[in-house]
Formats: structure tokens, C-alpha cells, sequence
């Protein structure tokens, strides 16, 4: 058996309490995750020099870590061809331009249908239209099929999350931030790989959440078909810190057995307010300094202890 992290007693993170940071309305997006996030790095013995995110989405957890300074070097990757452009030229010095064309937009149904409708003829236009989707569509949702909003918050119909000066300060703030973040338009199997022989490297991944039956990767995002199963193959080879977040899935915990992981539920708020868990998996306990809770160690599979006196001592950090 796999050990295993009881659920964190804490009180659910409130969301406003965090820095947001990113210019997208993302589905499944990492925000509330965020005081966890700091935990788990907080926890190494050593500061991480790099830190990987395969699945950037919406990038709030490469943001906070270059903003904050928790590693020297942030890389992201994201596959979504709509996506990679605005990361390509927020952290570009075309991000000045983007700035421009968001404040100058003049929100209405009209305009905006007319702006999707263009065929976009570069990266910044591209960037463009991509954030105003994001910004117009129900729930900020991107994959194909979303529809514009209709009413919105207050009767204020498509403008009700247009906030041009918020999204041109997001935007100029990550762009200062350029110089620690390498953003990469690629699938994330072809990315981590590079890095797996790393002990300074932290990868956190957040793929879509498509396993166990869940539904949810396949109605918000474009590129939703993962191999689970080669994904934990994949992050159980790495030499340095590995997280992985996923709805609470009993597909899921069985993977994360299988490859001699550690499961956390963490506790969150859905849209609807009820309170429910999703799952940290880690590849070393992990427990929050502060954190109430209990830790319980199990047995792990002979498998697993086998292979592990083979490799790299994990107990041999950097």
C-alpha cells in the first residue's frame, strides 16, 4: 500500500485572499491552489531551481513561483495553439501592443461577434481574440461549442468580466517577470522527459481531468485526450519533486498506488459551494508545516521498494 496523507483539516482556501495574477478566466484553474502550492515548496530541503508546468492552462502556479521567486527558472508548456499565443506574447515585446488593443476595445455583443468572426494574422491578434473569448464565453470556457454569455453578472451581458485596466496590469506585470519564464508551445510528454534526470527540478502537473470518468477535461478543453497511465510512468522516473493534482477518482488512486505515489485530499469549493476534495499526489510525503493533520505511513509494495534501492536513494536530496 501507498502512503497516505489524511485530509488537511484546514478551512477551505478563500480565493480572494490570493494574488490573481493570470489574464484568463480558466476552467480548473489553480488559484484557490495556490497557498498549497507554496507549502509544498516551502517544504523541500532546497529551493528548487527549476520549476516545470507540462500543463500550463491558465499558469497560475508558473506565475506565482516566478513572481515570488520560489525557483530560479520557471518553465511552461501548454499545447492549445490559442493559449500558447497569448503566452507567447505576454512574454514577448509585442506585450505592449496586446495592452493597447485590450483598452482600446470597445466592449458590446456587436463588437465582440465581430471580432471573433476575423481571421486573426498574427500572434497578437490571435492573443487577442483568445482573451476576449475567454473573457465573453460562459465560464471562460475555450473549447469549441461555448457560447457567448447572455446576461451575466448584473444584467451587463458579455462586458460583465471585461476589465481592460486589470487584464493590461496582469499582463504588464507578467511581462516583467519574462526573464525567469520560458514558455513552450509543445505537448507536455514531449517536455517533461528533458527534465526527469533533474533533482533540482519540481514539476507540477494539472492535466486535464479526464480519468476515472470524469467528464470535465472533455467539455472545457481543446486537447483533453491524456494516457494517465503513461503520465505516472513518466513522473515516477523523475529524480526531483513531483506533484499531480486530480479530481478524487478511484482510477486515480489506483495509479498513484501503482507507482508508489502519495495522496493528499485537499479541500475546495465548487462552483456550487459545497465543499469537496481534490487530490495532491506527490512523490515524497508532503505536509504542510502549519497543517492539523495527521500523517499515516503504510507499507509500500515490494515492487515499489525494490526498484527504488536500484535507482536514486530518495532520501538523497540534491
Amino acid at each position: 500500500m501507498q502512503a497516505v496523507l489524511l485530509p488537511d483539516t484546514s478551512s477551505i482556501v478563500n480565493v480572494a485572499s490570493v494574488p490573481q495574477r493570470s489574464p484568463f478566466r480558466y476552467p480548473g484553474g489553480k488559484t484557490w491552489f495556490v497557498p498549497h502550492l507554496r507549502d509544498w515548496l516551502h517544504s523541500f530541503r532546497k529551493r528548487p531551481v527549476l520549476f516545470v508546468e507540462p500543463f500550463a492552462g491558465g499558469g497560475i502556479a508558473s506565475l506565482t513561483v516566478a513572481m515570488e521567486n520560489l525557483a530560479d527558472r520557471v518553465i511552461m508548456a501548454e499545447l492549445d495553439s490559442n493559449v500558447a499565443a497569448v503566452w507567447k506574447v505576454v512574454l514577448s515585446t509585442g506585450a505592449p501592443d496586446l495592452i493597447r488593443r485590450i483598452r482600446r476595445f470597445e466592449i458590446s455583443r456587436a463588437a465582440v461577434v465581430a471580432e471573433l468572426c476575423k481571421e486573426a494574422q498574427s500572434d497578437i491578434d490571435l492573443a487577442f481574440q483568445t482573451i476576449l473569448r475567454n473573457r465573453v464565453q460562459r465560464g471562460g470556457i475555450l473549447a469549441p461549442g461555448a457560447s457567448l454569455m447572455k446576461n451575466g453578472e448584473n444584467n451587463v451581458g458579455v462586458g460583465c468580466r471585461w476589465y481592460p485596466e486589470t487584464l493590461a496590469r496582469r499582463i504588464a506585470a507578467i511581462n516583467a517577470a519574462k526573464n525567469k519564464i520560458e514558455f513552450l508551445h509543445k505537448d507536455a510528454f514531449d517536455v517533461m522527459p528533458k527534465y526527469l534526470r533533474d533533482r533540482s527540478a519540481a514539476f507540477f502537473v494539472d492535466p486535464p481531468y479526464t480519468a476515472g470518468g470524469k467528464s470535465a477535461g472533455k467539455r472545457l478543453y481543446l486537447h483533453s485526450s491524456i494516457d494517465h497511465e503513461s503520465l505516472f510512468d513518466t513522473l515516477e522516473k523523475a529524480a526531483g519533486e513531483v506533484m499531480l493534482t486530480y479530481d478524487d477518482a478511484k482510477e486515480v488512486r489506483d495509479l498513484a498506488t501503482a507507482h508508489g505515489f502519495f495522496i493528499k485530499p485537499i479541500p475546495m469549493k465548487t462552483t456550487h459551494h459545497t465543499r469537496t476534495y481534490e487530490l495532491a499526489i506527490t512523490n515524497r510525503p508532503f505536509a504542510a508545516p502549519n497543517a492539523i493533520e495527521s500523517l499515516r505511513l503504510l507499507e509500500r509494495p515490494s515492487r515499489y521498494r525494490a526498484k527504488r534501492k536500484s535507482e536514486h536513494p530518495r532520501n538523497d536530496k540534491r
